[in-house]
């Protein structure tokens, strides 16, 4: 009996040992990996994957080194509630000190908040701002959103050229972009002069 308890015991300390090693193997992510779930979306389900272990890592690289790739994270994880306490305005505090930084994403998540009233009331001149930042970074994302809001009479007719050189010169694999750009290429047309499009076709405006 006392062998079969020390067994049990034994068993337990293993399997306790074998989670306290799988929980310490959970690294902070590089800046360029972070970078690489953020393009992807999948940043705070990562977060989740790694069952919450590094909430305070990322807190400290988002407040105290002031990284923008974890300002955005930190930000997201506040603003959803993702494995901290939900708290909407720190969260759009972290968001914008990322986009203020430059970061295409932050830069174009903003834009998008503003537009569409997320958080925030709809702004579209806040929203102009902050789409033209980030589609200027080369954020497809950003340069969609920007021609839609051109195409619905928002923005300045000189601003047309520049996205049009912008989403002329974009690569994707999505078909489904693909057209998405190609249609956004054709409305932008309209609203310039032929020599306009030309010379943005050829990238010399």
């Amino acid at each position: 009996m006392q062998r079969l308890l020390i067994a049990t015991l034994l068993s337990a300390v293993n399997i306790i040992s074998a989670s306290a090693a799988e929980l310490s193997a959970v690294q902070i992510y590089s800046d360029n990996v972070l970078l690489d779930l953020i393009k992807e979306n999948k940043h705070l389900s990562q977060v989740v994957i790694d069952d919450c272990q590094l909430v305070q890592d990322i807190e400290v690289r988002a407040v105290k080194s002031q990284m923008p790739s974890y300002q955005f994270l930190w930000g997201d994880m506040l603003a959803y509630g993702v494995c901290v306490k939900k708290d909407v305005p720190l969260g759009l505090h972290f968001m914008q000190a990322s986009a203020d930084q430059g970061l295409s994403e932050a830069l174009e998540q903003m834009g998008r908040y503003y537009h569409l009233g997320k958080f925030v009331q709809v702004d579209i001149n806040h929203a102009l701002i902050f789409l033209k930042e980030s589609a200027a970074l080369n954020n497809l994302k950003a340069q969609l959103r920007l021609a839609e809001l051109y195409s619905a009479g928002y923005g300045s007719p000189l601003d047309f050229p520049e996205l049009y050189v912008q989403l002329h010169q974009s690569v994707t694999d999505d078909k489904k972009v693909h057209k998405s750009i190609a249609r956004h290429l054709a409305k932008l047309a309209t609203k310039m002069p032929e020599r306009v499009v030309n010379a943005a076709k050829n990238g010399k405006y």
